[in-house]
Formats: structure tokens, C-alpha cells, sequence
């Protein structure tokens, strides 16, 4: 049950995250340094493993959303799982923009 409320709230906290700050032009740090702020010392807590697990509910649950038609719930999710991975890369030191680099200053090479 507990897992629950949490979940919603976490939810909910996400959705206003998204609708404040996001529909501005924020950069990806700036997004991860908004979910540090608002949830590090309780995700320091719980640690990587447990993150993990509920990283990859989220995951779960756009995967549903995907074999869906809803636009909005796709939204939703995919906005809960990039704030889980802020959070996964927040506990465990990572820049994402950074990391991102790869991608858009360093060019990759062939494809996976």
C-alpha cells in the first residue's frame, strides 16, 4: 500500500515538474539538478538498488502506455522514467548532459 501512495505522488510531483519547468526550455541539467533538489536526500536513502527497481517499474509502465493509443499517458511516462534515470544518474554522481555528450560532441561511431 505504502508502495502505492508513493508511487502516485512521485507521479504527481513528476507531471508538475514537467508542466512548470519544461514547457520553458529547460536543459537536461537543469532538470536533473530540479529532481535532486526536490528528492536527493530521500533517494540517497534508498540507495541504487532500490532505485533501480523502481526506475525500472516506470520502464513497465511505458512499455504498456507504448502498446496503447493514449498520447497523454505515453506523456506521463515517459516523463516518470526520465525522471527516475535523473535520479539513478543524481545518486550516482552522473551529468547526464554531460554523459550526453557522446551523442552530440563526440559522434558515434556505428550503431548498435
Amino acid at each position: 500500500m505504502l508502495w502505492q501512495h508513493q508511487e502516485q505522488f512521485l507521479k504527481k510531483q513528476s507531471s508538475q515538474i514537467c508542466s512548470s519547468k519544461l514547457n520553458k526550455g529547460m536543459k537536461i541539467s537543469e532538470f536533473q539538478k530540479v529532481i535532486a533538489e526536490r528528492y536527493e536526500k530521500r533517494d540517497l536513502q534508498r540507495g541504487t538498488p532500490a532505485t533501480f527497481m523502481w526506475f525500472i517499474e516506470e520502464v513497465g509502465e511505458l512499455a504498456t502506455a507504448l502498446s496503447g493509443s493514449e498520447q497523454e499517458n505515453k506523456e506521463e511516462e515517459f516523463a516518470d522514467v526520465f525522471a527516475w534515470l535523473c535520479t539513478l544518474a543524481n545518486i550516482n554522481g552522473v551529468d547526464l548532459e554531460k554523459a550526453c555528450e557522446k551523442y552530440t560532441v563526440n559522434g558515434v561511431e556505428g550503431f548498435k
